[in-house]
């Protein structure tokens, strides 16, 4: 028994012994091999303690089409604090709540925060900064960031858009242009012990940030801020609720200028205007508030147009042939269709006259005519020829569509009023756009402001193509369209546009507001230049102006001042 038990305490040792060495052996290869890969371990171990701070890219500048700064970049400083570095916390506390205006009990819920890095204040002025860096203060980091600016403050507020503190685009083109603009972010990489303390000998290594692309667009400084000027005259004047004014390229669709009054300042965007007011409002209230602040009219909010659709239905029916220009007509000063008496603006009728009269005194009867005399399928499919139901497809977010009767449910009654512009609602750039397709030679073009972008030393990276859709109308009937639209300003309805010097053609508009009975009215005009070969079309419209309403006594005289200030600038 006693040798057996001698035996198994041997076998015992020699199975230990193999294990022993076995496991010697792995941990010897092991050794050997983060020997062979010592560069990569060492890697390992130095990420484990690798602290990493991201420097913001400058974001592209916006440019306007002869290349000023209409968006630009301004150096500030982000203040962070790293709890495990902080040797003095109430100095740093006291220090920071001083230069930085926070309360004491905000800097130090930062201060005594235990985490790797604690954003303490950001977008702050850089002469502050540099004085907090030069305290040297152990456990605060200074970095340094951008900050977007405006440089004309409120001009084209709703067409550029602003930046958030993260400085990405929150509107206008500033979202839709984000990937572009906003450019590459850097890194700071700095070395910390298991404590956090950073390595001193260590150093640190960056990855420098590249700066976004430069974007140009086809606003002119020039015209958007006479167009402004212009607005805000007519929005004091008329105590208008709001103005707004665009002017575009009929040929291919680029937008030099795009006003909404009241506009709002980009370097200071949460700020309510006066006539919102932010007193007593609740969080929902003052987003609300804001939001209806930011809003591009032009883009964003549909209205009943009038009698400028009256272009639409008169080369509808030119086209169609359903009418020429000199076909007869008799105005009494209303027209009854089915059990509906539909009356004239003017209540005593133009009498006799020919289409191209009709168009010169804004005869509803006689525009009424035509739409019957086309009927609603044929009608209808103008209004999808013409792309009246689809979005233009403008670079700006939000959009409205065309707000339209369906095919099914338009009687004899609703396309008397469409035919007039009435019953039926549509944007400001919608209408414009449409209008350049009559007047362009029939090319419905895609209306735009991004052109292309640029490196900071001007070279090209991308132009932009926008799509174009060729025969909207012929050419013959966009020449007739021109020949009385020039005659409805040279001498109808629209004589208060006339431009000495400059062949205009154009058409007005005075629509009342939902409900009928609220007296309130929007007044427009539409009107391009030279007429024989338009190189600009722009549009004003004035909401609820009091007193006198009309667009040809209002608006036209809008359309008219500016293009005596941008024709010569424009056509030189």
């Amino acid at each position: 028994m006693g040798e057996y038990n001698k035996i198994g305490n041997r076998k015992k040792m020699l199975v230990a012994g193999l294990l022993f060495t076995l496991m010697f052996l792995v941990l010897l290869v092991r050794l050997c091999i983060m020997c062979i890969n010592n560069e990569h371990y060492s890697q390992m171990a130095d990420d484990l303690h690798e602290r990493e701070r991201k420097i913001k890219a400058p974001r592209g500048k916006i440019l306007d089409r002869n290349g000023v700064v209409l968006a630009d970049n301004k150096t500030v400083c982000t203040i962070s604090v790293i709890h495990n570095q902080i040797e003095d916390p109430e100095k740093v506390i006291e220090v920071l709540s001083r230069e930085l205006d926070l309360s004491e009990e905000t800097v130090r819920k930062r201060v005594e925060k235990y985490s790797s890095m604690e954003r303490v204040k950001s977008n702050v002025e850089k002469t502050i900064g540099d004085k907090i860096r030069n305290m040297d203060l152990a456990g605060v980091k200074v970095d340094e960031d951008y900050k977007r600016t405006y440089p004309y403050g409120s001009l084209a507020s709703k067409v550029l858009g602003f930046t958030g503190g993260d400085n990405q685009g929150i509107i206008g083109l500033e979202v839709v242009y984000d990937k572009v603009l906003q450019g590459t972010p850097g890194l700071i990489l700095t070395m910390t012990d298991a404590k956090g303390i950073e390595l001193e000998d260590r150093g640190e290594r960056r990855q420098e940030p590249i700066a976004g692309l430069n974007l140009v667009t086809s606003l002119d400084v020039n015209i958007q801020t006479y167009a402004t000027q212009l607005a805000m005259q007519a929005m004091a004047a008329k105590e208008a609720e709001r103005v707004s004014v665009l002017v575009m390229n009929p040929q291919n669709g680029e937008i030099y200028a795009c006003v909404n009054v009241p506009e709002f300042d980009l370097n200071d965007p949460y700020r309510l205007s006066e006539s919102e007011g932010a007193e007593g409002l609740t969080e929902k209230e003052k987003q609300d508030a804001l939001n209806r602040m930011w809003r591009n009219g032009c883009i964003n909010d549909t209205y009943e147009p009038g009698s400028t659709f009256k272009m639409i239905t008169a080369a509808a029916g030119l086209e169609e042939g359903v009418i020429t220009k000199d076909s007869p007509y008799y105005c009494s000063g209303y027209t009854v269709v089915d059990d509906r008496v539909i009356h004239c603006h003017k209540r005593t009728g133009h009498g006799s006259q020919d289409f191209v009269h009709c168009m010169m005194n804004s005869c509803n009867p006689a525009l009424i005519n035509v739409g019957l005399k086309l009927g609603v399928d044929t009608y209808y499919s103008y209004f999808e020829k013409f792309g009246l139901l689809q979005k233009t497809g403008i670079d700006l977010p939000g959009e409205a569509t065309t707000i339209m009767h369906k095919k099914e449910n338009m009687g004899n009654v609703e396309l008397a009023t469409v035919a007039f512009g009435q019953s039926f609602q549509i944007t400001p750039i919608q209408l414009l756009t449409t209008a350049s397709s009559l007047i362009n030679g029939g090319r419905r073009v895609t209306p735009h402001f991004a052109v292309k972008t640029v490196d900071n030393d001007g070279n090209t990276k991308e132009e932009y193509e926008y799509p174009e859709q060729a025969g909207i109308l012929s050419e013959e009937t966009g020449a007739l369209m021109r020949e009385i639209l020039e005659m409805v300003v040279s001498e109808g309805s629209g004589k208060n546009g006339k431009v000495e010097g400059y062949r205009v053609g154009g058409k007005t508009a005075t629509s009342q507001t939902l409900p009928r009975s609220s007296g309130r009215y929007i007044a427009s005009f539409v009107g391009f230049a030279p007429a024989d070969d338009p190189q600009v079309i722009a549009m004003a419209i004035i909401h609820d102006p009091k007193g006198v309403y009309y667009g040809g006594t209002i608006a036209a005289p809008v359309i008219r001042q500016l293009y005596e200030n941008i024709l010569p600038y424009l056509l030189k």
